[in-house]
């Protein structure tokens, strides 16, 4: 009766009747049926990544555990008998660090509040964690607000960890199984995740910013210089370098603080900051505002060189090479192929690149080259390519370079039985191929001498499809950047629309159908009917329940074999009463 109660109340909201539940609750709704395609009759467990997905989140998120396990063993300490867990996410809602009672860890692991669990938006429906890396901003998913019938028991604050230069870096949650009715009960908790996140911001900055003069602030000077409310880090010409969440809020009311001159946010100059240090009474340490408020200021000068800490939270990839910030964001899969091209870049092996095309394979071959500073690049379109021209392209070579070789598979044989031996006369001259065909293809149907092949695939790299990208939406905004001088936008349904696509074919399309829609864009706001359609393969007037067999009951999934919104297919759900199977 509950489940049913749910489930009519989210039908209301999709058909555009309030719930009187938070604002930020009700698109959360919206956007697990019409974007994700879930099913709020379907009562499906925690999602707990692999262990090797884990691993890798963990590791990549190593710096940021380091950076608040002070603020989380203190927070933990408040809540201590009040079964309370706590969990650190990183950006992409997975739980890499935890805190919670042994007593109740079985209970705790079945609900998915421990290491491993996903609560990203689009896996875990409506939550704590998922709505806050949506919004941006703290908020409490209470029971009955959660979208999935197995999570309604919980009850769920958040609040977002960003880094110095402004980007979402990770989220604190503070859960519990089991809560008093009223949502107001968790108000203490919000007070207490919101003050701990803003501590662990003021930590990483003070340790990224050892060698800057920083500047750290309050509305009150009683806490100034033990648990101030904001700091900024400063260049030796007094401009903003790094800034807490609470900084940008209280200065420029949510713009971005990165280069601008502090004399234009505050009224003092970096020949000022000496006036604000600790040898001076709090009180007389008065800053004034550019809209004639002010606050209390707390001057620390750079401190001699240190060695750099390992991990901090800060804007810049953990990369001893640059071109992995080009690439990818944080997608597992692009990122383990990064890796490992990151590591083979300065050898000498071959390498194989493998992927669908427009997936990014030259790209990526460029970038291993630049990476290993090999001198020349030299690149060979195999389609219709002869010996003779082989030769031409790879004449006068000396000293070392990289030889690209595009699309192997349509080489012709008489240029293949010659290539190996080219190679041998160059051996300065790393080969890297790249092929739309899966590396076993290209054994199994013989396409390649086997010889070639092996002196071809020291390494091979397979590039994901952009279908199977966890960092879709960074790539369009990537993408979007470079269009138009970069001021073109998306509204939030083209960018819906843009992540629920195929994209068969790849980065390619993608930037061809941003061009399209950029030119067809009669502002700088992109809508949905400036994209162009995307191909559908079909009709609408298919059996819906079918359908919905076919693709396992994913409805974002049906939606988009009968080219209707996913708000549809529910509806449709509803009015011929199916149910998914047991």
């Amino acid at each position: 009766m509950v489940e049913r109660h749910h489930f009519e109340e989210i039908a209301q909201v999709l058909d555009g009747h309030a719930s009187g539940r938070d604002s930020y609750v009700e698109a959360s709704w919206r956007r697990c049926v019409e974007l994700y395609g879930m099913d709020p009759m379907r009562s499906d467990p925690a999602h707990i990544v692999s262990d090797t997905e884990f691993r890798i989140h963990r590791d990549q998120a190593d710096w940021m555990i380091g950076a608040a396990r002070s603020s989380l063993h203190s927070l933990f300490r408040q809540v201590a008998g009040q079964n309370y867990v706590l969990l650190l996410t990183d950006a992409k809602g997975v739980c890499v660090d935890f805190f919670g009672d042994d007593l109740f860890v079985d209970d705790l692991r079945t609900a998915g509040l421990y290491l491993g669990s996903n609560w990203a938006e689009d896996l875990a429906g409506t939550c704590g964690v998922g709505a806050c890396i949506v919004t941006g901003e703290p908020v409490t998913v209470h029971q009955g607000d959660h979208f999935g019938n197995a999570h309604t028991g919980l009850s769920c604050t958040a609040a977002p960890i960003y880094d110095s230069l402004g980007q979402l870096a990770a989220v604190l949650d503070i859960s519990l199984l089991r809560s008093p009715a009223p949502k107001s009960s968790q108000n203490l908790a919000m007070s207490l995740v919101t003050a701990a996140a803003r501590r662990v911001e003021m930590a990483n900055l003070m340790a990224a910013s050892r060698r800057e003069w920083v500047l750290r602030f309050s509305s009150s000077p009683e806490f100034l210089d033990v648990d101030p409310e904001a700091a900024v880090s400063l260049d030796g010409s007094g401009r903003v370098i790094g800034a807490t969440h609470a900084a940008k809020r209280m200065l420029t009311r949510g713009k971005s603080l990165i280069g601008e001159p502090i004399e234009s946010l505050l009224g003092v100059g970096v020949d000022d900051l000496p006036d604000l240090m600790r040898d001076r009474p709090t009180e007389d340490r008065v800053i004034s505002l550019s809209d004639g408020g002010a606050v209390f200021g707390h001057a620390i000068a750079p401190q001699a060189p240190r060695r750099a800490a390992t991990g901090k939270i800060s804007g810049e990839k953990r990369t001893s090479s640059g071109f992995r910030a080009t690439l990818a964001d944080s997608d597992p899969g692009m990122q383990r192929v990064l890796t490992q091209a990151e590591r083979l870049a300065p050898t000498q092996v071959p390498l194989l690149i493998s992927g669908e095309s427009g997936s990014g394979k030259t790209k990526l071959a460029r970038a291993i080259h630049m990476a290993s500073r090999r001198g020349r690049f030299v690149e060979l379109h195999c389609a219709g390519s002869s010996a003779d021209m082989l030769r031409v392209a790879l004449s006068g070579e000396a000293g070392p370079g990289t030889v690209l070789f595009r699309r192997i598979e349509e080489m012709p044989e008489d240029v293949a039985r010659v290539v190996a031996g080219l190679l041998d006369a160059l051996p300065d001259m790393r080969p890297i191929a790249t092929t739309g065909l899966a590396p076993a293809e290209l054994m199994a149907r013989k396409i390649l001498p086997p010889a070639l092949y092996f002196r071809m695939s020291g390494a091979v790299l397979d590039v994901p499809p952009l279908r199977e990208r966890q960092d879709l939406g960074w790539l369009i905004d990537r993408l979007l950047r470079r269009r138009r001088g970069g001021e073109m936008r998306l509204t939030p349904s083209a960018r819906a629309e843009l992540i629920a696509r195929d994209w068969p074919g790849n980065l390619r399309e993608l930037g061809n159908v941003l061009d399209v829609a950029c030119a067809l864009a009669e502002t700088t706001v992109i809508d949905s009917p400036d994209l162009p359609a995307a191909p559908k393969t079909r009709a609408p007037e298919q059996d819906l329940e079918a359908v919905l067999d076919a693709c396992n009951w994913n409805m974002a999934r049906a939606a988009r074999r009968l080219g209707v919104n996913r708000s549809t297919i529910l509806r449709r759900i509803r009015k011929d009463g199916l149910r998914p199977p047991d």
